[in-house]
């Protein structure tokens, strides 16, 4: 019996011991207030590397500036300077521009659904237009338009129209046949199709541009402003390049990148808003 137990024992013991189950990593997210502090203290940090190397000699202040030199323009740019003036035509120039762009390229996009013929004709152009570096149409606009507010409204409309346009004529592709056709089959007229199916279903297209258009109409204006203008931050910019005012060249670049940053989020607010009201 000792034997056999022996026996027994000895393909349990020949047996290799079982692997360990890997796990995958998981990775722990950090708190919001410690990523708050990294990104604090990432900005603290270079800005105090930019401060010590001017005073020391490391950097050239004269090409780089400095910190606390950018802190003292930024003051008197707000206290004395025309820095409201210059923001608020640089806001006014985005906006309208950004409403006008988006709203005609998106209209002409979706007029592509009427016609297949109509859509032939124009389609060529349209992509013509996109192929042009609308920027190098600047100097023509501005001697159109002047060097007021309208021609800074031209460029960025120029840039924003056919991102729409092609956007939402892509939309207008994608829509399903079979959709018209029940639409048709119920007694539906073309009017009445475009507007319950073609227009409802090529809205998300349109909506997912609107954050692209923001950028991009800020750019527009910025373009106008630096070809000729007698107000706005790409004004400043080119005035302070000019005059070798290097802190003055960061703080208009500072607001200026301020501006942007608020007019995308507000942007992304009302697109989050319409995605909501178009899945309801």
């Amino acid at each position: 019996m000792a034997r056999l137990d022996r026996a027994q024992a000895r393909p349990e013991a020949a047996e290799p011991a079982a692997k360990p189950v890997r796990r995958l990593p998981v990775q722990k997210d950090w708190p919001t207030w410690a990523l708050i502090a990294a990104q604090i203290g990432i900005l603290v940090g270079a800005l105090s590397l930019w401060e010590t190397g001017a005073r020391t000699g490391w950097i050239d202040a004269f090409f780089w500036s400095q910190p606390s030199a950018i802190a003292q323009t930024m003051t008197i740019f707000f206290t004395t300077g025309d820095a409201w003036t210059d923001i608020s035509f640089t806001f006014r120039s985005t906006i309208f521009g950004f409403l006008l762009g988006t709203t005609a390229g998106s209209l002409l996009g979706l007029s592509f659904w009427w016609s297949r013929n109509y859509a032939a004709i124009v389609q060529p152009y349209v992509i013509c237009l996109e192929s042009i570096p609308k920027l190098a149409l600047a100097p023509l606009i501005i001697l159109v338009f002047g060097i007021g507010l309208v021609s800074k409204v031209a460029v960025a409309t120029a840039l924003t129209l056919v991102v729409s346009t092609l956007t939402a004529y892509a939309g207008v592709k994608a829509l399903d046949p079979d959709g018209e056709r029940l639409f048709y089959s119920l007694g539906a007229s073309r009017l009445q199709v475009f507007r319950k199916l073609v227009v409802p279903f090529c809205l998300p297209w349109i909506i997912s541009v609107l954050r692209v258009n923001i950028g991009l109409a800020l750019t527009g204006a910025i373009v106008g402003e630096f070809i000729a203008s007698q107000h706005g931050l790409g004004r400043a910019i080119l005035y302070a390049g000019q005059t070798y005012d290097i802190a003055l060249v960061w703080v208009a670049v500072l607001v200026l990148s301020t501006l942007a940053i608020v007019m995308y989020a507000a942007v992304s607010w009302v697109e989050s808003l319409l995605r909501k009201g178009v899945r309801q």
